[in-house]
């Protein structure tokens, strides 16, 4: 059970590793989680470390390595389901590779709070899995920013060059719109996960 700061700190470590592709120095993450001690923060990896998310490499300058899932990411594929009228069982057998929709340095997971995108299927509880990006088309659910405090995750509209619209998915709630300065893009949805 990580911390909220431990927490921060992994999610500082992912993101500048999808930036610039090689890990932070100490000193760059406690920057990045607003902190000033190195200490704190070698607490934290090793804490980390510990939980078998990251790995030290020794020897090697900025060592420091997410460990990538290790567990067989790989499921049977075993034919089609009608989800309208029935289809004639056919069995397959392929497979699908779960890392291949959802894993990557890029890739990071939120937990969804909230329905104000029911309609597009997205519910509350869902994990939504996240690939990083600063940028944006129209009809993208993104994961936005607000006046670098408040995230949501909305449908994203450029309105104009001065003006974004985030259009909730939910016949209920009404879209905001915001001044595009206000407005920083961390990503865009790729796929959620939903246990029944």
């Amino acid at each position: 059970m990580l911390t909220d700061s431990q927490r921060k700190t992994l999610a500082f470590i992912r993101h500048y590793v999808a930036q610039h592709g090689y890990a932070p120095k100490l000193q760059e993450i406690a920057s990045g989680i607003g902190i000033q001690s190195r200490g704190v923060v070698h607490r934290y990896v090793q804490a980390l470390i510990a939980e078998g998310l990251l790995k030290n490499t020794s020897g090697r300058h900025r060592g420091l390595q997410l460990v990538e899932f290790s567990h067989d990411t790989r499921l049977p594929l075993l034919g089609k389901i009608a989800a309208g009228q029935p289809i004639e069982a056919i069995p397959g057998h392929d497979e699908i590779n779960l890392s291949d929709f959802f894993m990557g340095a890029d890739r990071f997971a939120l937990k969804v709070q909230g329905e104000s995108m029911i309609d597009a299927g997205i519910l509350d509880g869902d994990i939504a899995i996240i690939k990083q990006q600063n940028n944006a088309h129209n009809g993208d659910i993104v994961v936005a920013l607000i006046d670098n405090e408040e995230a949501t995750l909305k449908t994203f509209q450029r309105v104009d060059q001065n003006l974004i619209k985030l259009i909730p998915a939910n016949k209920y709630m009404q879209a905001m719109i915001y001044e595009a300065e206000r407005v920083q893009i961390q990503g865009i949805l790729i796929g959620s996960l939903r246990r029944y």
